[in-house]
């Protein structure tokens, strides 16, 4: 963590919701030595732009001396927080203040635009992706398998033993706020029971290739293969659900080609499937799915954290899971997951085509899976 680093940067902290962010920053505030002035607009009374000045001139007054850290949570629910956050910044920019600031909000696309639209040139972005198996086991003592059911949400652990809580929780504190709070409420959504639809459809579908013109078939409220594509880029930016597009090596890819749906947490698929672990592990074709988004998830949170790009790959009949992008590397990823597949196997394919420097198999006789999901991407990757 770099919060206390003395850079003229706004340094905001993303991610999507429930993952960490206000807990993370707090715990570094108290390590560090630096005044900290934390301030959250999670109040119902605060209105305007005036708050953010108020609580920014606080700040400076611990700044004469020396060093100063402002930690602005919930900043998103501020109208017109960019310009305010623009203005006050330049103006200590100027006058050579040795202020730093850190921006926290659970609403990522509203944080995006407004970093995009106003503080272009001005922010750090420190991504916190999902937990990892790694971190859910060493918080909370769990599994591989706990963590390919339950995910990677930490405020729901104290809830699996009660999996009727858990699926509520997940349902209702996760999936129904991220939803209606950060897509809704925030971006002009013309169809919205087209977008939740969609995003149950992702959930079901983890780890499979749809095409658009299959998805509206299982969709009552007609839309199109734009708004479509449109509601899953949404619903990629707030966390939830990616579509992976196809691999074409330095072809151009076309965005209306049929998506990859992967979750960024298994926690949305098992929330709402009706199951238990323990039947879960009972039925094998549904547990082999389970462990392939598993593997999906742990590639899509890097690259939301722009480690890498990922992709899948299909060509006729022949198929590869998963294909990861750096500039300098391309890997093949093939998970061994037991589900029964309707294309077969096609690392032999895609190497004769594209040469990528390493063909991973995950599961089966390759990597164990939690061996996998334990290591971070990069370790894959280099």
């Amino acid at each position: 963590m770099r919060l206390g680093e003395p850079r003229r940067f706004i340094q905001v902290v993303a991610g999507a919701r429930q993952v960490g962010k206000t807990t993370l920053v707090q715990q570094v505030m108290g390590e560090i030595k630096t005044p900290v002035h934390f301030a959250s607009a999670d109040e119902p009374a605060i209105r305007g732009d005036t708050w953010i000045a108020q609580q920014w001139e606080t700040a400076r007054i611990r700044a004469e001396k020396g060093d100063a850290l402002l930690v602005l949570d919930e900043v998103q629910k501020i109208s017109g927080w960019p310009e305010t956050v623009k203005r006050l910044w330049d103006e200590d920019t100027r006058a050579r203040r040795r202020l730093k600031v850190v921006l926290l909000g659970s609403a990522p696309l509203l944080m995006q635009r407004g970093m995009t639209e106003s503080l272009a040139g001005r922010f750090e972005v420190i991504h916190l992706p999902h937990w990892t198996a790694a971190e859910m086991a060493e918080a909370f003592g769990w599994t591989i398998d706990e963590y390919i059911f339950f995910g990677g949400y930490p405020g729901s652990a104290p809830l699996v033993s009660d999996p009727s809580r858990w699926s509520s929780y997940v349902r209702d504190a996760l999936i129904e706020t991220s939803i209606s709070r950060d897509v809704l409420l925030l971006t002009r959504i013309d169809k919205p029971a087209l977008l939740r639809r969609l995003f149950e459809i992702g959930c079901q579908y983890s780890g499979q290739i749809l095409s658009y013109t299959k998805i509206l078939g299982q969709l009552q409220d007609a839309g199109n293969t734009t708004t479509l594509a449109h509601y899953l880029d949404l619903l990629e930016v707030s966390g939830l659900l990616a579509g992976l597009k196809k691999f074409a090596g330095e072809t151009v890819r076309q965005r209306g080609s049929s998506p990859k749906f992967q979750v960024f947490n298994n926690a949305l698929i098992s929330a709402q499937s009706g199951y238990t672990l323990e039947a879960a592990r009972k039925t094998p074709a549904y547990w082999g799915r389970l462990v392939e988004s598993a593997v999906g998830a742990h590639l899509v949170n890097a690259a939301a954290a722009r480690l890498c790009d990922v992709y899948y790959w299909r060509d006729g009949g022949k198929e590869v899971d998963f294909i990861v992008r750096t500039k300098r590397r391309l890997v093949a990823i093939e998970v061994k997951s037991g589900r029964t597949r309707d294309a077969q196997p096609g690392m032999a394919r895609f190497n004769t085509s594209f040469h990528p420097d390493r063909m991973l198999l995950v599961g089966g006789d390759g990597i164990p899976v939690e061996e996998f999901l334990q290591q971070p991407v990069e370790h894959w990757i280099d």
